[in-house]
């Protein structure tokens, strides 16, 4: 199924997914089984062990692949082991230049298993394309962005950064988890790799963990490849099904996602108790006109924060009755987090600070509930604090 072919919403539903052969099921069967009958020594078989290579989650590969316009895909058991595929590549002595606003999880790997491995890491911000030019060096190996990102919603240019890259000869790594393919193909801009963790937008109901890689770069891919079956690191079919039932509904659940973010990021906003109020479909965001450049849509993620820092924090969100305080992201349920003792709880706090990652910021992954009571349960929460200020 050619991408130049059908739309993206199309592509979700049937990239892959045809009937399947044996049974003429509609829907890709779970194919719950650990190897496969060969008929004799020597024979060529397409499936021979499912660590290898499982057809559910060859469906789930190629759908995938073809949402970000990639010629391959490989599924793994998470977004960090996603990750771990793609530093992979990587030896002892090479060099990485990285957004400094990244997911806490990324910024672990890097710092508490890579780096004791011999390689080294550099933080720039990511918005600034010079930046990471001036960090480029003779041993640099990987350029890696989150845009927007985790979970301060910068963005980078990624066809910017992309002109960097591909002068310097670095491959260049989009963490797309936060846009999706739905609203944002970090391929079609000049990046080498695209990133997910399926467990978020894509899975879309937290009900799954899982990750991606995406290139059309044939020998990363085999790299990665050899890595996926090596260290085995790959979702079970009952996982992959999962997530490629929750990327059927991805383009109608992101418009949904993306109307809720918008308009609660206008009501925070305007709400006397809410400060730095971070959303790209705000006209205010320093990058909107990035984001209308390079994005089809802005995302259901929006960060703000609250005077009084932790202690309000915590205040507020024990009144919430809709929000749910959770890790992760990304589900049709509206949930919040708290960066600095969640999902940023491995950066150093001196390091959170400089980022811009405070005690009273919170981060909101925008459900698809009706959105008038979303905001009647934040109104709620911080009615104390309004009373206060």
């Amino acid at each position: 199924m050619s991408a130049d072919t059908y739309g993206p919403a199309t592509r979700a539903i049937h990239a892959g997914q045809g009937a399947d052969p044996a049974t003429g099921a509609t829907i890709t069967p779970v194919y719950l089984t650990s190897t496969y009958t060969q008929r004799g020594i020597g024979e060529d078989v397409r499936y021979e062990y499912s660590r290898t290579g499982n057809p559910t989650r060859e469906a789930l590969e190629t759908c995938l692949a073809s949402l970000e316009g990639a010629e391959h895909g490989l599924a793994f058991a998470s977004g960090s082991a996603a990750t771990a595929a793609v530093l992979s590549l990587l030896r002892p002595g090479d060099h990485v230049v990285a957004g400094d606003d990244l997911y806490g999880g990324t910024y672990r790997l890097f710092e508490r298993v890579w780096r004791p491995l011999g390689i080294s890491f550099s933080y720039v911000d990511a918005r600034r394309p010079e930046a990471i030019a001036e960090a480029l060096g003779e041993a640099t190996r990987l350029v890696w962005i989150e845009t927007p990102s985790n979970p301060l919603l910068r963005l980078a240019d990624i066809a910017a950064v992309a002109g960097v890259t591909r002068e310097a000869g670095v491959p260049l790594a989009v963490d797309n988890t936060f846009a999706t393919p739905c609203f944002q193909n970090p391929l079609a801009l000049g990046a080498d790799i695209v990133v997910h963790s399926t467990t978020k937008y894509l899975g879309g109901h937290s009900d799954v963990v899982g990750g991606a890689v995406l290139t059309s770069d044939a020998e990363l891919h085999e790299q990665m490849k050899f890595y996926q079956n090596s260290a085995g690191a790959v979702p079970g079919a009952f996982d992959a099904w999962l997530t490629l039932r929750g990327v059927k509904t991805l383009s109608v659940r992101m418009q949904r996602h993306a109307l809720n973010a918008f308009l609660l990021a206008a009501h925070l906003r305007d709400a006397a108790w809410a400060r730095d109020v971070v959303y790209p479909g705000l006209r205010d965001h320093p990058q909107h006109e990035l984001a209308a450049r390079q994005m089809r849509g802005f995302g259901g993620m929006v960060t703000f924060t609250l005077p009084g820092g932790r202690q309000a924090a915590d205040a507020f969100v024990r009144r919430l009755r809709l929000f749910s305080f959770a890790e992760s992201l990304g589900g049709v349920e509206s949930l919040i987090c708290h960066p600095a003792t969640m999902t940023h709880a491995a950066i150093p706090p001196d390091e959170r600070a400089a980022r811009g990652i405070g005690d009273g910021t919170l981060r909101l992954s925008v459900g698809i509930e009706d959105v008038g009571d979303l905001v009647v349960d934040l109104e709620q929460a911080a009615a104390p604090l309004a009373r206060g200020s």
